[in-house]
């Protein structure tokens, strides 16, 4: 986890002390800008980058209601998935800078530019970055049967192993692939294979099968997995230990310095009003502060965060060349 997304994070678990006061501040604050401006006027369209049924998307359906009733109008989920997010991307980037068309997405965002050629966006220029809604890291599981049950014992394993260890991950340029280039870039001279999949769900079915024995995926996408026994994680991608599952060492613990967050964001078309930015920012942080909310996204392997505008702008600032420069030492492009 970055030290931007840390803060941030400590920051939302020391509000959350103060959850009752929050929330009554938050739920004037929207009321007051809407007194100032007649933001919205119709419903707001929440893109999301992925199809129906994954992490991205079960975060959108879960603020949906509490974020219609908030606004006072009805907000409605559309899935564009393909292309790792970018036709979801490209859709919203191109619609009405008006704050009724949000775009909900993935950590892929600030890897998508190290990776696509041509995109037919600028992921700075042409998006307002709104809140940061949730952390999710990626972990390493692997099949029961698997010798290696820590990254101390895989990384030796995979050193003098005699033919390449397979991994899974979730496609070619995705958060989880990124997480497997920057242990292996990390660890050194390790012998692994990299099996991408046409996402999370064939990959696990996969390990959970025994095809191959091991997984970068998002950890949302395994919660249950791991805890009924079919797999075993080895770690989490964040700096630390994610509070959703604190019993799963952080890969940071033997490799310093790993960091690789599967964070849920909201963007806005370039020039969107900063009044319909500012607004589904405070909406987003006080929904952060509901106990139901917290354990929504708790039980999706998530932990909701919300932010200012700012605070997500500088974790797209940083990201975007710290995955160029992973890209291009492992050479992963997609025409």
């Amino acid at each position: 986890m970055s030290s931007t997304l840390k803060k941030v994070v400590k920051k939302t678990f020391q509000t959350r002390l103060h959850t009752s006061l929050l929330a009554a501040v938050c739920l004037v604050v929207p009321y007051a800008v809407n007194a100032q401006t007649p933001y919205p006027t119709k419903q707001v369209n929440m893109i999301v980058s992925y199809p129906a049924g994954g992490s991205v998307d079960v975060a959108a359906r879960i603020l949906q209601e509490p974020m219609s009733k908030l606004l006072g109008k009805t907000v409605i989920v559309e899935n564009r998935g393909g292309a790792g997010g970018t036709i979801a991307t490209s859709m919203v980037a191109r619609s009405a800078p008006d704050g009724h068309t949000l775009l909900m997405t993935l950590s892929s965002h600030t890897i998508n530019p190290a990776i696509y050629s041509g995109l037919p966006f600028d992921t700075e220029k042409d998006f307002k970055p709104v809140s940061l809604v949730a952390s999710a890291p990626q972990v390493l599981v692997a099949h029961p049967s698997f010798g290696p049950s820590s990254i101390a014992e895989l990384i030796e394993y995979a050193k003098h192993s005699p033919d390449a260890v397979p991994y899974g991950t979730a496609g070619t340029g995705s958060p989880s692939h990124i997480a497997g280039e920057l242990f292996q870039q990390m660890a050194g001279d390790i012998n692994l294979l990299h099996v991408p999949y046409r996402g999370g769900g064939p990959a696990t079915i996969d390990v959970v099968g025994g095809q191959i024995p091991l997984l970068w995926v998002s950890l949302p996408s395994v919660t249950g997995f791991i805890k009924n026994g079919q797999l075993k994680a080895l770690a989490v991608s964040t700096a630390q230990r994610t509070p959703v599952m604190p019993d799963i060492p952080a890969v940071a613990e033997d490799l310093e310095g790993f960091d690789v967050d599967s964070w849920y964001a909201l963007f806005a078309p370039a020039n969107t009003p900063e009044a319909a930015v500012q607004k589904i920012s405070e909406v987003v942080k006080t929904l952060s502060g509901r106990k139901e909310i917290q354990e929504a996204f708790n039980a999706q392997g998530a932990v909701i965060v919300g932010s200012t505008p700012a605070e997500l702008d500088e974790i797209v600032k940083r990201e975007i060349p710290m995955w160029k420069e992973l890209a291009t030492k492992a050479d992963i492009r997609i025409n």
